[in-house]
Formats: structure tokens, sequence, C-alpha cells
């Protein structure tokens, strides 16, 4: 080699080392005081309609206000959620593209053999936005009206009644298994792409039966288009005071919790993460917030990512044993 290249080489080398922690300062400048300095773009992976949509219509003027930024929603959804959530997984941690999803993010693991993702590992926890019962609703036609004929008419007549849900490893889907678990019955699970798809097809009695959100069938419940037979949790919704637990409804030991969250890809800097989690707090505790969240079922919740990090981490135990148990598992 020519003498007189080895110094431009040398300073080429130079500027290869020194360029990802260049690349690493910059990133961390831009989540640092002054994040965020352009618009976030937060992914719903159910299409719009579900309940997993409404709340985060529900919540988000108010973040873009505090963060001072637009705050865009993106659906995108199918699988489960599985779709928009390997999309976050795979974006820029940076702060600008955050995941809001459902609690099916700690089951979906469980039930799927293959995922384009590490629910544990590929996500840092920002904090719970709220947390609410699924119900099991039915079209106004459906001959039962409580828990008790239709395990009945399941028992009577097994795999002729379906159910849906907004798609396979959603919380709706596993409160329908546990339902066939605790009961004996065999009914069959109809998976749909998200909420609202399935409360049209209810209604419409394509369907007969959908264990879903109480943001999704709320509204349609009170006009009489949809009726409520139980809700999911071991305490009674406040948006529907007068619909039983399924404990109460006679089915014992059955408890499926529902939450909606926020996550970012993992090695997001932790300011982005620390902002995003203050502003969190902050809408969740506004009068007007939890009213909203209150008339959908759901209750305000918070919290700090350590929090959220912990829920996650007991859910996956969790539901990977009650897959195992009903013998829940999609190709």
């Amino acid at each position: 080699m020519k003498p007189f290249l080895v110094p431009w080489l040398r300073a080429g080398l130079m500027v290869l080392v020194a360029l990802p922690a260049l690349v690493t300062t910059a990133v961390h400048a831009d989540t640092g005081a002054d994040y965020p300095t352009k618009p976030i773009r937060l992914i719903v992976p159910y299409p719009p309609g579900g309940g997993t949509d409404v709340i985060a219509r529900i919540v988000q003027e108010r973040f873009q206000t505090l963060l001072g930024q637009p705050v865009l929603i993106d659906n995108r959804g199918g699988a489960a959620g599985s779709i928009g959530t390997e999309m976050v997984a795979k974006s820029a941690p940076d702060g600008y593209t955050v995941l809001f999803t459902l609690s099916s993010h700690t089951i979906n693991p469980a039930i799927y053999n293959k995922l384009g993702f590490d629910t544990a590992k590929d996500f840092a926890p920002v904090g719970m936005v709220a947390s609410l019962p699924q119900i099991l609703v039915a079209n106004p036609q459906f001959p039962a009206n409580t828990v008790a004929e239709l395990v009945a008419m399941a028992k009577a007549k097994p795999d002729t009644i379906a159910f849906a849900s907004v798609g396979n490893g959603s919380p709706g889907h596993l409160a329908g298994e546990l339902l066939k678990l605790r009961t004996g019955t065999h009914m069959t699970h109809i998976p749909y792409r998200g909420g609202g798809p399935a409360v049209t097809d209810v209604m419409g009695g394509q369907v007969p039966l959908l264990w879903v959100s109480i943001p999704a069938a709320a509204q349609f419940v009170k006009a009489g288009k949809l009726k409520a037979l139980a809700v999911s949790t071991t305490k009674r919704s406040a948006a529907f005071p007068d619909v039983p637990t399924m404990q109460e409804a006679g089915i014992a030991d059955f408890d499926v919790d529902s939450w909606y969250a926020v996550f970012v890809p993992a090695k997001t800097p932790q300011p982005a993460i620390d902002k995003l989690n203050r502003v969190l707090n902050t809408v969740v505790k506004e009068p007007d917030i939890r009213d909203k969240l209150l008339a959908q079922g759901s209750e305000g919740v918070g919290g700090t990512p350590e929090q959220l990090g912990k829920v996650v981490t007991t859910e996956l135990v969790r539901w990977q044993k009650l897959a195992k148990e009903a013998s829940i598992k999609v190709d």
C-alpha cells in the first residue's frame, strides 16, 4: 500500500468506529429533555371500532396536548394483534413508534407456535392505561338469556353453538375456552380481526355469541341491539351493574381481566419512557378522561413501567398454564 494512502485510511476507519456512538448520541439527544420533537405514531394492532381502538381514541387528544406533538393512531389489525405488535417490535427504539395494545399481548405467546417477536424481550413497558372485563353478549334473537340456559343448550347439542372473539389469543377467546373447560361443553370459536367486525356480525345474526371488551359492545347493548349475559371478572362492571359475573352465574373459578397498556420497542431511551409514563399517569387521572373510560366500562389505572412489567411476567406464566390445560394452540 502506498504510504500517502495510510492517513486517509486511518481517518476513514476512525469515522466508521465512531459512527455507532454518534448515532446513539443522536437518538438519546432526540429523546432527552426536548422529547418529543416530531409526531408519534401510536400503533393500535386492531381495526377501528374495537375496544382497543375506542380506549386509544379516548386518551389520544390529551396525550398529544401534553406531549406537544401530534399522536397519530395507526390501526394495524390481524392475528389477534400480532401483526401490529410485530411492526412495533421491529421499529427503531427512538420513542416515536408506540404500541397501544390489549392484554392478548401476554396471551399470544401461549397459543401461537411462532410469533415474529418475543413479548418478554422485544418491548419495554411504559404503563397501564385501563382495566375492564370481557362481556358475553348475544344476538337478541338467541334463545338463551342467561349463562345457565346457554350451558344447557350447549350440553344438549354439542358443537352446534359458535362464539366469536376479536381473534385467536384475545382475552375473549380465552374467556370462551375457559367457559367450555369449566362447564364441559363444546362450542366453536370463530376468530375475527377485531371487535368492530365481530360486533357487526353478531348483531346481523351470522354468529350468535361474542366475548368482547365492553367498549366495543357498550353502545349496542344499551340500544338493545345486543343482549348481555355476563362479565368475565369477579367484580361487576360499573357500566353494566345489572349484568352478573360468571361466578354469580354459577361458573366457579372464572376470572379473565382485560387491560390496555402502552409499550415501546426494547432499548428505547429511558428519558422517552419516563416522559410517556408521566403523561400517561396525568391523563388517566383527569376527571373527564376517567368519566369517559368509565362510560365504556373501564377504569383508569396508570402506574409505573415496573408494575406493568410484573403484570406481563405473571400473565405469561398464567396463560401458558391455561393454554396447556385447555389444549389451546393456533398454527
